[in-house]
Parts: C-alpha cells; structure tokens; sequence
C-alpha cells in the first residue's frame, strides 16, 4: 500500500533546479536510505513531504490517515514543560482527547435532561476507553525507556526543557518522535547530537521499528543495518535501487562501468567510421558507403557516462616521524564545578595509533583532548609530549572561533601564510570551496560551510599528532569515506571522538572508552569492542 506518492515534483531556488520531474512512492514498511552529497536537496525532500515546503497535492499525496513524524537537523522551537511531559503528551490525538473529555464534562453539568446526561455520559466513557487504549499502547513505561535509551537519567525527567541545551533538546525531540510511533518516520541525521552508547541504542530501536521511514545519516554502519530501499540524488537526477547503502554503491559502480564500456566502444565506432568516410568519401566506389556511415553518425545517440558527484578529495603529505612514545599521561586530575572527571588517570599513546574515544556524554572525552592539546589546564599530574611531536587539534567549537569578516580563503592562509594562493585554493577546493566561492566571507556561511573551513585550516598542515572531535559532524557519507580513506593512509598519530560507528570501524586501531573516569583500553577495531563488551 502507498502511503505517501510523489508525481512530477519539480522544485527551483534562485534559478537552480533543485528536483525536476521526480517521482517515487513510500509503502508499508519501506526502510529507505535517501542519499546524495550535501547540496543535492535531501533535507528539502524531507519537508516537502512533511508539507513544510507546499507544492500542492497534485505533486505530494499522504494516503488518508498516515501520521508522518519528522525530526530535523535543528530546531527552532520546543514544547513547553518537562522533558518527560513533552513525550507523553506526544501521544498520538491525546491534545484533542484530552480537549473532547473536557468539553464532555462540562456539557455534562450543564445538561439538564436526564436523557441527555446519558447520552454525554456514555461519550465521556467512549473517550474514557479510547484513552485506555492509547494508555496501554503508549505508556509511562515505554516513555521511561525511550529517554533513558537516548541518555536521559530518571532525576531528569522533570528538568523543564527550557533549561537543555541544544543537544539534550534535540534528543527530547527525538524521543517524543520516536514514543508516537508514526507511519512514516523521517530522519534527517539523528544521530548527530547523540553519544556512542545512544546510538547503540537508537540502531537497536530503529531495527525493530515497524512501520516506514526514510533516513539520512553519515555513519555508514548504521545505514547499511536499516535500510531496504536508496533513493539517491544523482548529478543525473532521483535513482531507485534495493537493497542497503554498500548494495547501492556495488550497483551504482556497475552501472558506471557498463557506460564507461559502451561509450568507448561507440567512441572506437566513430573514430573508425570518421577515418572511412575520410578515406573513401571521395572514392566513387565506396561514395555510398562513405554517405551511409555519415548519416549512422548524425542519427547516433551519445553515450553520456555519470558525472561524478561533487565532494571533497585529499590525501596527507607525509609528516617528520616522531619518538615511539607519542604522548605519556600520567596522575591527571581534572574536576569541574566539583565533580571528578578524573582523579588518578595514566595513559600511553605510541607512534601510528588510531585511538577512538568513545563513552556517554559528560564524561570527559572533549576535556581529554583539550588537556592534551593545551587548551585547559589540569587539576594535577602531567602530561608530556613525546621526542619530535608536532600536534594539531580539530573540535567542534573552532568552527565558531573563524573570524567571521575574513574570507574562506584568508582563513586557511592564516596556518600556511607562507604558501602560494594557487595552493591554498587548491586545500579550499577539496573541501569543495571552489572558484569565487573561496571569497565567502564566513559570516555567511552555514553550520556545515563553517565546520569545512575549521577542517581545512587543521588538515592543510598536519602535524604527526592530530587531535580530532567529531570531524564526520556536518559531513555527508561520501566526504566521511574520503575522510577515513586518508586517515587510514596518514602516517602519523591520531587520537579522536566519534559516534560515527562506520567511521571508527575503518579508522581506529584502539579503542578507548570512558566511564566514571576510568578508561577502558582496547586493542583492535570498534566491531570487536562492542562484541567483547556484550560476551
């Protein structure tokens, strides 16, 4: 059954065409991975078919009934009241119920009719046993542990949600989505507010998740475990294909290579034909031979191959080769506003390790890296930086300390100033700052052009150290892969934070996962961890 058709859509901004002529449809239990470079219109997709973006019903029709639940990737506006208020109250019609009952029981005093005191009595005990209903298929308890799944603590729960900040709001939101079960769930990066354990968390409840949902999402493990269906925005325009996010990528390779065939065979086709009808054109013997091949030329069809989506291309130059010990942390105290983060911490990182930290948050991880990046001071203890360590530190934060009058360009020569503008514009255009768009002042810039620019001025110069909080945030999935592919060819160390399980599980070579400020050390790749930790 379709639950939501899309006909014809066509869709233009500032005299570019967004969608032309697009059509697909969402049925029961579709798992759909919609995917496509940051630009090519995924989030613009998802609010037309929330209606945000009206295009009229002729483009988008909702089969009759269908609840569609839609988290964005930011939020302008939130419920009123407490954290856990805001995800009962989420319950599908309880708002108009909760209106009906009251409008019943005040008609009911003042009825005066006895037969029509029945008749109100008997409604009121109608929505009284509908509101049963709802009460046992969306309860207190299943509220409970979808915030708890998602990080909130049980003292929480009464937290008003004017008090979060935009993270824990974000996570609310979510909650309130996923407790009301709608028929068609759309998810745009839901897990980019989330720690590790809550998207653990999250892969599990979406697995079991029975109805229809369309999902953008960077981490490339947890796309591939959820999804039946990829619509991708091509360069070409909308494709369809089953199966998950590596299924696609095998199938759109495949393709690629069939076209890339049968052009250059039709490409020796007509060189060959060209040097006939040169050759022979003027040969009364071949003239009709040399005239046929001309008109085959002129009805031929162009084979076009896939142009190759716009996203970013890099690779580390190599990096000075530091002593064996990289970094020695050792009786490290550090405490906020009193509360111990930690008290006795002792730690090694060797030369061409990939650490991965990961834990809840609040635990410590951003004021691991900042300890050893300089930027905070500790409590207590020391740490040192090995023979030869040269160190840069990329963090979420820096992408909001850009000096917003210089232009993208400025901003990158300001770490190599002495490097040719040829070569900055070069850094610039593989984070795909092309053109005159290097002379954006960064004032203008979104969230993910901001987070760009901060990568950029990290990676033009790498160090062999480099420290790295969240850099897939604000990435789309091809640019992760291109990420973790040099990262995986960069000859220096590493130590970073990531929920992005795709993204540790091809980059780290060590995990390090902090609880109540101790740190659990593992050798070997994230899939291991998990598998260890639940043995």
């Amino acid at each position: 059954m379709s639950l939501i058709a899309v006909n014809n859509l066509t869709l233009s901004f500032g005299g570019r065409t967004i969608f032309n002529n697009i059509g697909f449809q969402i049925n029961n239990q579709d798992r759909i991975g919609l995917v496509g470079p940051n630009g090519s219109g995924k989030t613009t997709l998802l609010r037309i078919l929330t209606g945000d973006i009206s295009l009229g019903a002729t483009m988008v029709s909702v089969a009759q009934g269908v609840r569609i639940g839609y988290l964005p990737q930011d939020i302008s506006k939130t419920a009123k009241g407490t954290i856990f208020d805001s995800v009962i109250n989420s319950t599908p019609g309880k708002k108009d119920r909760d209106r009906r009952l009251k409008q019943l029981e005040y008609d009911l005093k003042q009825a005066e009719n006895p037969a029509h005191q029945t008749k109100i009595a008997h409604q009121i005990a109608d929505i009284h046993q509908e509101i049963s209903h709802y009460d046992l298929r969306f309860s207190v308890h299943r509220a409970e542990d979808i915030l708890a799944g998602l990080g909130f603590s049980n003292e929480s729960f009464n937290t008003p949600l004017s008090e979060l900040s935009g993270g824990w709001k974000m996570r609310a939101v979510l909650a309130g989505l996923l407790f009301q079960e709608p028929d068609v769930l759309l998810l745009d990066e839901p897990t980019n507010h989330l720690d590790f354990p809550s998207v653990l968390w999250l892969e599990e409840f979406l697995f079991n998740y029975n109805q229809s949902m369309i999902l953008i999402c960077h981490d490339r493990k947890l796309l591939n475990r959820q999804i039946n269906r990829v619509i991708s925005l091509e360069p070409e325009g909308l494709r369809i294909y089953t199966g998950n996010y590596d299924i696609y990528l095998e199938a759109r390779q495949q393709e690629e290579n069939v076209l890339e065939a049968r052009a250059r065979h039709q490409e020796q086709k007509v060189k060959e034909a060209k040097r006939f009808i040169e050759r022979f054109r003027a040969k009364a013997s071949k003239a009709r031979q040399a005239q046929s091949k001309i008109k085959m030329l002129k009805k031929q069809e162009v084979i076009e191959t896939y142009k190759k989506p716009n996203v970013m291309h890099f690779s580390f130059p190599d990096v000075e080769r530091s002593g064996d010990m990289v970094v020695v942390i050792q009786g490290v105290r550090k405490a906020f506003s009193g509360q111990h983060l930690y008290q006795d911490l002792n730690l090694v990182v060797r030369r061409g390790e990939r650490i991965a930290i990961i834990g809840k948050n609040g635990v410590g991880k951003t004021t691991l890296l900042k300890m050893i990046a300089g930027e905070i001071a500790t409590n207590g203890g020391t740490i040192q930086l090995g023979h030869n360590v040269t160190m840069s530190y990329y963090a979420q934060h820096h992408s909001e300390l850009l000096d917003e009058r210089s232009t993208i360009l400025e901003e990158v020569s300001k770490i190599v100033p002495n490097a040719g503008v040829g070569f900055v514009r070069g850094v610039c255009g593989a984070f795909l700052f092309s053109g005159d768009e290097v002379e954006k002042r960064v004032g203008v810039l979104s969230g993910g052009e901001r987070a760009r620019v901060a990568l950029a001025r990290t990676l033009v110069k790498p160090q062999n150290l480099m420290l790295m909080d969240e850099p897939t945030n604000h990435l789309d999935i091809l640019s992760c892969d291109v990420l973790a592919k040099a990262i995986q060819e960069y000859k220096g160390t590493l130590l970073f934070v990531s929920h992005n399980q795709g993204f540790i599980n091809r980059v780290a070579t060590k995990i390090w996962d902090i609880s109540d400020g101790n740190v659990e050390e593992y050798p070997g790749t994230l899939e291991e961890y998990v598998d260890h930790v639940k043995r």
